[in-house]
């Protein structure tokens, strides 16, 4: 958040002729006082958006892309990823969360016609979306059933 609204202020600096430091200091002054208070918790923020992204079907390898890329330190993306995993082993999370994925873009099992012509696009999709190939093999040459 911090690294979004420093470049809003420094670009509004050069657009309007403002106060780029003075804006700096503002907003690391708010970011400070928001983490005090406990509104901006990444901890908080990695763990719900990792559920989120879990319970639609994304990978741990897109998840745990995703916050890094938004930020979040390394350690609260592993405590996230477990906390959304619920308990569960990685690869069987992963397992879930592909077959989800699969249903939801109707890949594999879930496509409604020519399932086996389209089993090298639907394994890319599934690598794509950042699914191992024994996961996504599993999942694509699968049926609609298997839980």
């Amino acid at each position: 958040m911090e690294r979004l609204l420093l470049a809003k202020v420094r670009r509004s600096a050069e657009l309007h002729g403002t106060d780029g430091e003075a804006g700096a200091r503002f907003i690391r002054e708010l970011i400070a006082r928001l983490q005090g208070s406990g509104v901006l918790d990444d901890r908080r923020y990695a763990e719900g958006k990792a559920q989120s992204l879990r319970r639609r079907g994304g990978s741990a390898r897109s998840i745990r892309a995703g916050l890094a890329a938004r930020g979040v330190g390394r350690e609260e993306v592993e405590t996230a990823l477990a906390s959304a995993d619920e308990g569960s082993m990685a690869e069987e999370a992963d397992l879930a969360a592909a077959r989800r994925f699969a249903q939801r873009r109707r890949l594999g099992p879930w496509r409604a016609k020519e399932r086996a012509a389209h089993r090298l696009k639907d394994m890319a999709a599934m690598g794509r979306a950042g699914f191992a190939y024994e996961v996504a093999r599993r999942v694509i040459d699968g049926t609609a059933e298997e839980g």
